[in-house]
C-alpha cells in the first residue's frame, strides 16, 4: 500500500534564482516537501525571462520549479519581511542562493532566522562558500567548473577548453543541498535543534574528482582531457563505427575478453601490448586503432548487437530528441504531464529517486509568478497582510 512522500509534513522556503536552490528544492518538492517559493516583485526568479516560452511562461522555469507555490515578497519592505519571519517561524527548512552577505543585510542571515526558530535548517548555496578569501566574489556555473578542474579534463586534448555540457557544479551542488537537507532533518529528529549547511559551487565540483585525486596522492600524475576515453582504462570511450560511434567499456579481465571474442579480435588477447589493463592504458591509440578496424566496417546498430550479445557494457550515443522519446525510459514510466492552469500539460523529466511505499510527488507543474501569495500571506501572516 502506498503512503505519502517521504518528506510530506516539511514546509521549506525557497529564496533561490537560476539553478542550484530552485533545483534542490524541487528535489524536497518531489519528495513531498511542502516548497513555498519566495520571489523579488520585479519579475521573479530570473528563470523565468529565460526561453522558449508557452502561452508567456518559461518552458525551462516550469520544469525547474515544479510542485512549488509562488509567494511574491520583497523583502525589503517591512511589511513584506516581517511576513517573511512568520513563515520562517512555522517553516522547516529555508534554501538560499543569494550572494554570501545578501541575506544578512536583509537581517535574515542564518544565524537570525535559526535564533528566532531554533529548529530551522538553514542550506546556503554559493560560488565558494560563505567565509574564505573568495566568499566575496560572484560566481556562476562555468566558474565553478574551471576553479575545480572539471574543464581541465573535459574535451578533446588539442582543442580549447570546454565544460560540461549541462551545469554540472550548480545541479550536483543541488543534490548535495537536497542530501544535506534530509541529514540535518534526520539529526534534528534526534536533538531537537537545526543547524547551517553550507555548500559551493567549487567544492561540489572538486568533490566529483574520484579519479584525478586517486592520481595526483597515488603518482603524482596530473589528470588531462582525455575526449571521450577514461583516465585508467581502456577500451573505455566512444568507438567510431561505419555510420557514426558507439560507447564501449571494457574495463576488466572477463569484459576485455568477451569484447575480443564478439568482434573477433581474440589475437589481441596474445599481444603483450594489450596483456593488463596498464598496457592497454599506455597502448590505448594503437588498442583503439584496432578496434576502429573492424568496427568502422560494420554499422553502430550492428556493433551494438554483437557486443551487447557478448555482455559487454555498450550503448549508443543519444541525443536529447532521442532521450526524451527514449522506450526504455517511457516504459519505465519516467516522463510525466504535470498540469498547469494556464499552459495545460507540461511533460516533465521524472525523478530518478523510486521508492516502494511513499514514492516521490507528481503534483503540478511551476507556478505562475505570485499565484500563491494572497493564500499563503492570509495563511501564515494573517488576512490584514494581503494588499
Amino acid at each position: 500500500m502506498t503512503q505519502e512522500p517521504p518528506l510530506s509534513g516539511i514546509l521549506v522556503l525557497e529564496v533561490g534564482a537560476f539553478m542550484a536552490a530552485p533545483f534542490a528544492a524541487m528535489q524536497l518538492a518531489d519528495l513531498g516537501a511542502r516548497v513555498i517559493k519566495v520571489e523579488p516583485p520585479d519579475g521573479g526568479d530570473q528563470t523565468r525571462a529565460s526561453g522558449p516560452f508557452v502561452d508567456g511562461e518559461s518552458s525551462p522555469f516550469l520544469r525547474l520549479n515544479r510542485n512549488k507555490e509562488s509567494v511574491v515578497l520583497d523583502l525589503k519592505q517591512r511589511a513584506d519581511h516581517d511576513a517573511f519571519l512568520r513563515m520562517v517561524d512555522r517553516a522547516d527548512v529555508v534554501v538560499e542562493n543569494m550572494r554570501p552577505g545578501a541575506m544578512a543585510r536583509l537581517g535574515l542571515d542564518q544565524a537570525a532566522l535559526r535564533e528566532r526558530n531554533p529548529r530551522l535548517v538553514v542550506a546556503s548555496a554559493s560560488g565558494w562558500g560563505q567565509d574564505g578569501p573568495a566568499a566575496d566574489r560572484p560566481g556562476l556555473d562555468i566558474m565553478a567548473q574551471a576553479a575545480s578542474g572539471l574543464m581541465s579534463v573535459t574535451g578533446f586534448p588539442d582543442a580549447e577548453p570546454a565544460k560540461v555540457g549541462v551545469p554540472v557544479c550548480d545541479l550536483v551542488t543541488a543534490l548535495y543541498v537536497a542530501l544535506a537537507v534530509t541529514a540535518a532533518l534526520r539529526e534534528r529528529d534526534r536533538s531537537g535543534t537545526g543547524q547551517h549547511i553550507d555548500v559551493s559551487l567549487l567544492e561540489s565540483g572538486v568533490s566529483l574528482a574520484v579519479w584525478e585525486a586517486g592520481m595526483w596522492f597515488g603518482d603524482g600524475a596530473v589528470a588531462t582531457r582525455q575526449g571521450s576515453a577514461h583516465q585508467r582504462y581502456a577500451p573505455y570511450q566512444a568507438i567510431r563505427t561505419g555510420d557514426g560511434y558507439v560507447t564501449v567499456g571494457a574495463n576488466t579481465p572477463r569484459l576485455w575478453s568477451a569484447l575480443c571474442s564478439a568482434l573477433d579480435l581474440e589475437k589481441l588477447l596474445s599481444d603483450p601490448d594489450f596483456a593488463d589493463p596498464s598496457a592497454r592504458q599506455a597502448n590505448r591509440a594503437e588498442l583503439i586503432g584496432r578496434i576502429e578496424d573492424v568496427t568502422t566496417t560494420m554499422t553502430s546498430a550492428k556493433v551494438i548487437d554483437l557486443v551487447r550479445a557478448a555482455g559487454v557494457p555498450c550503448a549508443l550515443i543519444a541525443g536529447y530528441d532521442d532521450v526524451f522519446t527514449d522506450p526504455v525510459l517511457g516504459e519505465r514510466g519516467f516522463f510525466w504531464d504535470a498540469p498547469h492552469p494556464r499552459v495545460g500539460p507540461v511533460r516533465q523529466l521524472g525523478s530518478p529517486m523510486r521508492f516502494s511505499r511513499t514514492p516521490v510527488r507528481r503534483a503540478q507543474a511551476g507556478p505562475s509568478l505570485g499565484s500563491a501569495t494572497a493564500d499563503v500571506l492570509a495563511e501564515f501572516a494573517g488576512p490584514e497582510a494581503i494588499s
